[in-house]
Parts: C-alpha cells; structure tokens; sequence
C-alpha cells in the first residue's frame, strides 16, 4: 500500500514542479515585456511589469520548495505524520515558503500601489499583516511541538539518525 502513496506523491511532486516551470516561463515574458529594448515604454509600466515578474517567480520558488518538501519528507523519508519531530519538520518547510512569499508578495504590492492606486494600500498591509500573524502562529505551533518532542526523546534520536543516513 506504501507504493501507492509514493506514487500519489511522486505526481503531486511532479504536478508542482511542472506548474513552477510554467510560471518560470510566464516570469520570463513578463521580464522581457517590461525590459523590451525595442518599444517606447513609459517607465512606470516598465516598473510595473518587472514587479509583476517578481511576484510570478516568488510562487514559481514556493511551487519548487512544495516539490522538493513533498519528495525529501513524504518519498525520501517515508515520514510517518504521528511523531511530533516529522510534524514540525514539514510544516516548518511549507510555512517558510508562504511566509516569505506572502511577505515579497506584500512588498510588492506596496510598490506597486504606493504609485499607481494608493487607495489600495491596505490591501497590501492586509497581506503584511496575514504573513506577520501566520509567522506569529507558526512560532506558536513549533513552541507546544517542542513540548511534545521533549514527551517522545526517541523519536528526536531516530530523525536525527535518518537525517545523517540520507545526508551521506
């Protein structure tokens, strides 16, 4: 039955790294749109689409980081979910994605807003502050896990030795 699993998460794997190529590619347009050397451009379009290009690279990166979390915890490891130390790991690795790109993602549409729609700036301190609560709540999550740990020291040991096996 574990073979199965592996190969749903082989897929999803395979489906966030396809979706992070596509958007690398869509970055890629934007990038050039915004630096096209042949067009006369006013400026702040120009600005604006190398921004845009940011944004869209900034989830590419996150769509890259949920691959290679989904392959090195869930196929890798073969991590059972229960223990305490697994729990932690992983969603320590998908918070850190969507903190940061929540947080770039804000500054950009500070820049962006700041210019062309300043009415729109709470919007962008709205996605500041959601990244800034998530961040909070995570810091929350990983003190009560650290308590949990501490009740299962064994479980602590055998990841540290996985760690050092699939390191090497």
């Amino acid at each position: 039955m574990k073979w199965v699993f592996n190969i749903l998460y082989g897929g999803v794997a395979i489906l966030f790294g396809l979706a992070a190529a596509i958007l690398i590619g869509f970055a890629a347009l934007e990038l050039w749109r915004g630096i096209s050397p042949g067009e006369a451009v006013n400026l702040s379009l120009r600005v604006n689409a190398v921004l845009e290009s940011i944004g869209i690279l900034t989830i590419a990166v996150a769509a890259l980081e949920l691959s290679q979390t989904v392959i090195e915890e869930e196929i890798r490891r073969s991590s059972q979910v229960s223990a305490p130390t697994r729990v932690r790991r992983f969603l320590s690795r998908f918070l850190v994605v969507v903190v940061v790109a929540l947080s770039i993602e804000s500054l950009i549409a500070t820049f962006q807003f700041a210019h062309d729609q300043p009415q729109n700036l709470g919007q962008a301190a709205l996605i500041a502050a959601g990244a800034a609560a998530l961040l909070a709540a995570w810091g929350v999550f990983i003190t009560f896990n650290r308590r949990a740990e501490e009740l299962e020291p064994e479980a602590m040991e055998e990841a540290k030795k996985e760690d050092q096996r699939l390191d090497s």
